[in-house]
């Protein structure tokens, strides 16, 4: 625990992984690298040293100058945590002993397999079991002696020479609490239809505890595990369906690569009568398997899936390329280097650490927990739906003012430069700024926002408020010219634009584009009110003031700069003002009331009803199902879940998984779930403990510090000497250090044949336990 990390200084601050941090705080021991003076003074390279805040010695078993050494432990080498072995390994020496010790740590499953079986309980899987059902993280620890090996030699070996024969010492225990984002974020996800998957590194049953407690499966629904098994020389590839709600599952009838093997005695039956609703969990090696020989039945694992465990990084992006088959839009969280390939595959990957997923994602949370989820998904729809009203107030704009031309240029006339330059500048340009202003709305709903700006709503709005504009337009113009003060427009050369129709349609342009813009920019569900965005309303005050007072009463300087001949009655004037405004109602009411409502809902059942395309392949999966209430076929046999772990252990070694941190945050959006390192990410409420696999701990255990079975690995004492009252070093001697040890070693480029190890514990028990005695701290 104080040894076996990917942890380093930075700035003099402890850095790395979360749970490695949590796991070595507890031990209260110090890390110390070596600075520049220490790697040149003795030619070689200096180790990191690990060694108890309180001083202690050792009785030295090498030098016999120094009876009693300081107690260091120098970290020599250092194999990193790699997701397709689930485990991670260091060299080190403690100051005065005459050999080398490699320590493991990872996956139980995998550490079992690489361990003499005689130093593996025979209740592994039982008390394993136990753990991972309640929701606990579960490391394995193991150790090895290398009498054999000099410093050369520990840095020229592979990882595959030394991880072999190794004694296991026990299992690691850490109650990893959810984090009080999870499960609200989950909820809000739910409420909104937006399915949350979980895909993990770590153990299956862990993973069934954490989706429960986060509500990612709820308290009713059934799940089934999906077991696959390669094929022997005895038997095609199998899957087998089991419950996964007790300890004692029942599983599902088998399915075979050959259907004549199916034996047609079994009783088939639906899965629950009062409740079809199910979700499947399996893991990477089963997915390998489904992936190789039932292909077909993949887009239903995915359909259904809520829990993936024991998945590897390329497993991770081949889950979301199938998601992303069946037309659903996959949003990816990860926080490690496992999670790169499925963050950069996703269409929205949100990488939860400032590590290597922030290269691979394009958001990076400031905060290690999914509450960004429910953020970008709401903020993905408000841009969405601001890039369309921007698009179609842009068109519509453009529109508006074609128009206005082609009315002046059936008269021979034209809008003025600096007319021009008033509605681009002063009207257009300033709100459209400003329209993109308006934050996101609180709360996700199950509405979807368009996908496609080709879609029929919105060129069936942008065709309807250009006809409203038009037809005002026109209507004024030839109101106008039924005034009896009208005088019509002479064409003459000096391009003086000048005239009573100039004035008319310029003017109610001006609303027009202003009540565009407000009919555009779409508050709920999607954004919030334009009342929300003091920017953009001041604007709108801002233009309507100066559109009215250019409307009503001009000042002469403002005639003469726009070209404008203001017809000689108020009256008209506040007309042209009034129908801006009956112009503004009948856009917003077409808009928010027709468009928004009933041509919506009607766009939505006829795209139902007749568009059948990739991005409904989902839904027709689904139907499927729900439709095949005998499939997946079920029997009445019981099966214990220890087998499972079982199966899962025995193909460990030819599996590629990932250990992922799940449980810091315990849910993923969309979406998925976060991953880094060989052990996951946590926050201040984790709590590290050692425990004994041949204990026969019971649950719940709602008191952990008073369990009986659970120690928390507090280590205040924890000076692991061989001696009961901790000598003090010889007076009179230099100090000594793990580098002069580890020099004098080098000079001889071997060591002496080592005397027989001492048992682990008294009573040989192969166990992992933190002693906190006066006497002895042992492992």
């Amino acid at each position: 625990m104080a040894s076996c990390h990917s942890i380093t200084k930075i700035e003099g601050e402890l850095s790395g992984d979360p749970l490695d941090l949590k796991m070595f705080e507890s031990t209260d021991w110090e890390l110390n690298e070596p600075g520049e003076e220490d790697t040149t003074k003795f030619d070689v390279m200096a180790p990191t040293v690990v060694h108890p805040k309180q001083p202690d010695v050792v009785k030295s078993t090498h030098y016999e100058s120094f009876q009693y050494t300081p107690f260091e432990v120098g970290i020599v080498r250092q194999f990193t945590f790699s997701s397709n072995l689930q485990r991670m390994s260091i060299i080190a020496r403690t100051l005065g002993e005459d050999h080398f010790s490699l320590y493991v740590k990872g996956s139980p499953e995998m550490i079992a397999s690489l361990c003499l079986s005689n130093t593996v309980p025979v209740d592994f899987h039982e008390v394993l079991l136990r753990y991972t059902q309640h929701g606990y993280r579960v490391i394995a620890l193991a150790w090895k002696m290398l009498p054999k090996m000099n410093y050369v030699k520990t840095q020229r070996v592979t990882r595959d020479q030394v991880e072999n024969e190794l004694e296991f010492l026990g299992l690691l225990v850490m109650e990893n609490r959810l984090k009080p984002e999870t499960a609200p974020v989950i909820r809000q996800l739910n409420q909104a239809d937006i399915r949350t998957i979980m895909v993990t590194g770590d153990n299956m049953l862990t993973a069934l505890s954490v989706a429960r407690d986060c509500e990612m499966i709820g308290g009713n629904e059934k799940v089934i595990l999906v077991d696959g098994y390669n094929p022997t020389n005895s038997a095609p590839a199998t899957i087998k369906w089991m419950y996964a709600d007790n300890t004692k599952i029942e599983p599902v009838a088998e399915m075979y690569t050959e259907v004549d093997s199916l034996d047609s005695s079994n009783t088939l039956i639906k899965i629950d009568e009062d409740n079809q609703k199910f979700h499947f969990a399996l893991t990477g090696k089963s997915w390998a398997v489904i992936k190789q020989y039932f292909p077909d039945i993949l887009p239903k694992l995915a359909v259904r899936g809520a829990v993936f465990a024991r998945m590897s990084p390329e497993q991770k992006a081949q889950l979301v390329e199938v998601l992303q088959e069946l037309g659903y839009y996959v949003g990816m969280c990860g926080d490690g280097a496992n999670d790169c390939g499925a963050l950069k595959t996703a269409h929205a990957g949100i990488s939860l650490s400032e590590a290597e997923a922030s290269v691979a994602s394009p958001f990076t949370s400031k905060q290690p927990n999914i509450e960004c989820v429910p953020t970008v998904i709401r903020s993905g729809r408000a841009t969405l739906t601001t890039t369309f009203g921007i698009f179609k107030y842009m068109a519509c704009y453009s529109l508006i003012q074609f128009t206005s031309v082609l009315i002046l240029y059936w008269i021979q006339a034209n809008l003025t430069d600096f007319g021009f330059l008033y509605i681009d500048l002063v009207v257009v340009v300033t709100l459209s700024i400003t329209f993109s202003r308006t934050d996101a709305f609180d709360k996700l709903t199950r509405q979807q926002v368009p996908a496609s700006l080709m879609s029929a709503q919105p060129i069936l709005s942008l065709m309807l408020q250009t006809a409203i504009q038009v037809v005002f337009q026109v209507g004024a113009f030839l109101y106008i010219q039924t005034e009896p003060w009208f005088e019509a427009f002479v064409p003459n050369e000096e391009d003086d634009y000048a005239s009573y129709e100039f004035a008319t349609i310029f003017c109610i342009s001006l609303f027009q584009y202003i009540s565009l813009a407000v009919v555009f920019s779409k508050g709920h569900p999607f954004r919030k009110t334009i009342f929300s965005n003091r920017l953009f309303l001041g604007n709108i005050i801002i233009v309507v003031a100066l559109s009215a007072w250019i409307t009503i009463y001009p000042l002469p300087f403002m005639v003469d700069l726009l070209e404008l001949r203001m017809p000689p009655y108020i009256l008209f004037r506040v007309l042209i003002v009034i129908a801006g405004g009956i112009n503004f109602l009948l856009s917003i009411i077409t808009e928010s009331f027709v468009l928004d409502g009933y041509i919506r809902k009607r766009i939505g059942e006829a795209t139902e009803n007749c568009i059948a395309t990739k991005q409904y392949q989902y839904m027709v999966v689904e139907k499927e199902m729900v439709d095949d209430s005998e499939w997946p076929p079920v029997d009445q046999l019981t099966s214990d879940l220890t087998n499972l772990l079982r199966n899962e252990s025995s193909g460990t070694a030819n599996a590629a998984f990932t250990l992922t941190s799940d449980h810091g945050n315990r849910a993923s959006s969309s979406d998925s779930k976060l991953q880094q390192g060989s052990i996951p990410e946590t926050d201040a409420d984790v709590n590290a403990f050692a425990v004994s696999p041949s204990s026969q701990p019971s649950f719940p255990t709602e008191n952990l510090e008073s369990s009986p079975v659970l120690k928390r690995v507090s280590l205040n004492d924890a000076h692991v000497h061989l001696d009961q009252s901790g000598f003090p070093a010889p007076s009179g001697e230099p100090p000594y250090t793990i580098a002069d040890d580890l020099t004098l070693m080098e000079e001889s480029l071997g060591f002496p044949e080592p005397r027989s190890p001492e048992p682990l514990l008294p009573g040989g028990d192969n166990i992992f336990e933190m002693q906190t005695s006066h006497e002895m701290t042992a492992l």
